[in-house]
């Protein structure tokens, strides 16, 4: 602010990240599209959350303070599926943890309102997104009240920001009406009791329903997912109470030219200087990618990229991307790897629906599932032109797909997935089959595992014609809502005819507002209202995720247990079929027999499960 020559900032923007000025990160990216709209933008990064003084720091802003929890939610941030506390933050330097709170955008907006009382406080980002009505919390078990009544922010800016940062931080500096202020898109806020409802309106199961109702919360899932397209939305409204919530129909995506403009901002790609050779392990991540588009039309009923970043695939032009390439050849930190050149996913750049008028009253959930659109655009030669300009930048050695590939769309072009596997392959590539029963992937809005075959095939064939010794990493869930112990042995069986022994796996967290989400909590699928199995039990979840590790000595006796209770002792012997051997390895007996002894360097039980904060357990309380 002295070397500016500020004695006021207009907005300062409060995020549970570390500064980076890089566009993977929002407080960068919408940091940088404030200030080139003339706003002065001040980054509050990690502030200490236990005293007021820290939102202080910069004074009273002059238009509003900008709250996010960071580029994750920080119950998934803070906690394993197991609800055990992580001991690193990838968005921290150096993975520290404890330098942001549990539900950080809730203290967050508490200390902003108490540091300067009367200014507006506006809470985003995908922590705030998914929590802007009624949700089940997995962390409390509960079903918790909108954010927008729990962080009492004026105002909840859901999806991707940038259209309703900007409207909202101009109407404010022009002391807008409260009217106008409240028919902004992608904005939810809230009434009080005695304020008039509007009649526009859908009108969800209320609050007190939803939380001892499992009919009720399906319906508000159900009826929340088809009004989630820009350009038919309805707006929604849910009781609580005395007061209510409304949410407006999401913001109108981002047209190409305003995705280069937005991309093109003068980031420095670089964390801040204060954090010196302290490294943020996020930033080593994604430092010498580039982000070609965003959205998703995939619609997984476990996944939040759908419900945040919207279904319409919005793509920057080759101009734009080869120039943000071209800049990356000037760091001199870049040695001529492009690390990733995709997005949410590798395989969607340009793809939209062929038929506008139809896209814009279309209420489908997912463009693939349970069959690819007819109307869906699925045409990879924009994809193959740039990967193939990028390629040939001058000062890039090789460019990388690091995103996961969309398999039932890869299919649909050999070309691509040749030139993928010549080019662009750094020795393994990530695909998500997820699983293989098929009740369960029609439960996740997944393809068949047969498309994973069907790829595998290719890309090992298209490996062999180009001379190179590359694999798949393939991505499995444990414990998705329908994934019984059985389904999980048959996904077992199915890794180790083909070979496979994934080393990462993972286990299904119910986030805020997904459809999966929904299932976990009622046990019915809210579409159909059909029961889904669920498993719950710590014993359950260790079972499934150690059948998809089924050849790691740590698991050898959970999973003969769970082939026994399960019938089939078949799977347990010498044969090629099985998947593993009657007699326990050593490594399994000794690894048994350590467990079961004290460590003589284990803290005691108080001071392991201290939690985020001061006399909190590990397990979250509501």
């Amino acid at each position: 602010m002295r070397t500016r020559g500020w004695n006021e900032v207009d907005v300062v923007f409060i995020t549970g990240d570390a500064y980076i000025d890089h566009p993977s990160f929002a407080m960068a990216l919408l940091g940088r599209l404030l200030e080139s709209a003339g706003f002065r933008v001040a980054i509050l990064s990690q502030p200490d959350w236990k005293n007021v003084e820290p939102f202080r720091e910069f004074g009273r802003p002059r238009v509003m303070f900008a709250v996010s929890a960071g580029n994750m939610d920080s119950m998934i941030n803070h906690y394993t599926a197991n609800r055990k506390k992580r001991n690193a933050d990838a968005y921290t330097p150096g993975g520290q943890i404890n330098l942001r709170p549990d539900r950080a955008t809730l203290a967050y907006c508490q200390r902003a309102r108490e540091a300067f009382k009367g200014v507006p406080v506006v809470a985003g980002g995908v922590e705030a997104s998914l929590r802007r009505l009624a949700h089940y919390d997995y962390w409390s078990d509960t079903v918790r009240r909108s954010i927008v009544l729990d962080s009492k922010a004026d105002f909840v800016a859901f999806g991707m920001g940038e259209r309703t940062i900007l409207t909202i931080a101009d109407a404010l500096s022009k002391h807008a009406s409260q009217a106008e202020l409240r028919s902004i898109p992608g904005v939810a806020y809230r009434l009080g009791e005695k304020e008039a409802r509007p009649t526009d309106v859908i009108t969800l199961p209320n609050y007190d329903s939803v939380r001892t109702d499992a009919l009720a919360f399906c319906e508000l899932t159900r009826v929340t997912h088809r009004e989630t397209n820009p350009h038919n939305a309805r707006r929604l409204l849910q009781e609580h109470g005395t007061e209510a919530v409304v949410v407006n129909p999401p913001a109108l995506p981002l047209g190409e030219a305003e995705m280069d403009f937005v991309y093109g901002l003068p980031f420095t790609r670089k964390q801040h200087p204060s954090y010196g050779e302290n490294k943020i392990p996020a930033f080593d991540v994604i430092r010498h990618s580039v982000q070609i588009m965003r959205g998703c039309f995939g619609g997984c009923s476990f996944c939040s990229i759908t419900a945040h970043e919207g279904r319409i695939i919005q793509s920057r032009s080759e101009a734009s991307i080869l120039g943000e390439i071209r800049e990356l050849v000037k760091d001199p930190s870049f040695r001529g790897t492009v690390s990733d050149i995709g997005g949410p996913t590798a395989n969607m750049y340009r793809m939209r629906c062929t038929r506008p008028e139809v896209e814009a009253k279309c209420r489908r959930l997912s463009c693939v599932h349970p069959t690819v659109c007819k109307l869906l655009g699925t045409d990879h030669k924009p994809l193959l032109r740039l990967m193939r300009k990028a390629r040939q930048e001058p000062g890039v050695k090789k460019v990388l797909v690091a995103s996961g590939v969309r398999m039932d769309l890869a299919k649909l072009d050999p070309e691509y997935v040749d030139e993928l596997v010549k080019h662009h392959v750094g020795g393994h590539l990530k695909v998500a089959p997820e699983h293989a029963d098929p009740e369960v992937l029609t439960l996740m809005k997944k393809p068949t595992i047969s498309d994973f075959d069907e790829f595998s095939q290719r890309f090992q064939a298209a490996s062999e014609k180009a001379n190179k010794d590359q694999y798949l990493v393939p991505y499995f869930i444990a414990s998705h809502p329908g994934s019984t112990a059985r389904s999980m042995i048959d996904v077992a069986v199915f890794l180790k005819q083909r070979g496979y022994r994934p080393d990462q796996v993972q286990d299904f967290i119910p986030s805020p507002f997904d459809i999966a989400a929904c299932m976990y909590h009622t046990g019915l699928d809210p579409m159909t209202l059909q029961p889904v199995y669920v498993a719950k039990s710590l014993r359950d979840r260790k079972a499934q995720r150690a059948l998809l590790q089924f050849f790691k000595p740590e698991n050898y006796f959970e999973v003969k247990q769970a082939l026994l209770e399960a019938g089939r002792a078949d799977l347990i012997g010498r044969g090629a079929r099985c998947l593993i051997p009657e007699v326990p390895p050593p490594e399994a007996r000794a690894l048994k027999k350590a467990a079961g002894k004290p460590s003589a360097n284990r803290a005691p039980l108080a001071a392991s499960s201290v939690g985020y904060r001061p006399h909190r357990g590990t397990r979250p309380k509501n």
